[in-house]
């Protein structure tokens, strides 16, 4: 007998909303199409044409704020999933599998070759066999700094200030105020007003 809360009811935008099992729908493949369309676009304009840059991103982003920049290639699967906030660098070869929400905060400093995933497929083969997958938002808070060649996993959310160490698969929460580093990603220490004795800052 029938319940309220019947999945086999629902859609499939609700349906990966919920973090169910869901597959890619003719709406999703549209939006792919535009979105990767825009990403190549925006990867052969020149470092000179700013203006069209940022074009390029109110069109793609669902969000983008001021002073960012974001070095070529870029890779996304739909765009608009996406928020990014002020003052934030992204370097060359970042890879957003954003088929869910990504929400990167302001002040991030993002290193090259780096991907960030909302989505996963199923364990058991079966359970895939039609491509199937699930999502999870990933939110990357203010001021924190990712090293080259990380991964962000989805459900990830990583603190504000916290620094991710060069090559790290990163599947689990990262407090903010923490390095971290490694494969799988573990905490390693608390960053603190003495890691401020290192460099004198220039502000």
């Amino acid at each position: 007998m029938g319940t309220g809360n019947d999945s086999s009811k629902l859609s499939m935008k609700e349906r990966r909303e919920k973090g169910l099992l869901w597959v890619d729908t003719g709406e999703n493949l549209n939006q792919q199409i535009l979105a990767r369309g825009l990403c190549q676009d925006f990867n052969q304009t020149r470092a000179t044409e700013s203006e069209k840059r940022a074009e390029l991103w109110k069109k793609l982003f669902a969000s983008c704020g001021e002073n960012v920049w974001i070095e070529p290639p870029l890779t996304v699967a739909m765009g608009n999933t996406v928020s990014i906030g002020d003052n934030t660098y992204i370097n060359s070869n970042l890879t957003l599998v954003d088929d869910y929400k990504i929400r990167i905060g302001k002040g991030v400093l993002i290193a090259p070759n780096v991907t960030i995933s909302t989505t996963n497929h199923p364990l058991h083969y079966k359970a895939r066999a039609n491509g199937e997958m699930y999502c999870k938002e990933v939110i990357i808070e203010d001021n924190v700094w990712i090293g080259s060649n990380a991964v962000i996993g989805a459900g990830v959310t990583i603190g504000m200030g916290a620094v991710i160490g060069a090559g790290s698969i990163v599947i689990r929460d990262v407090p903010p105020m923490h390095f971290a580093a490694g494969v799988p990603c573990k905490v390693i220490r608390k960053i603190t007003d003495d890691d401020l004795k290192e460099f004198e800052p220039l502000l």
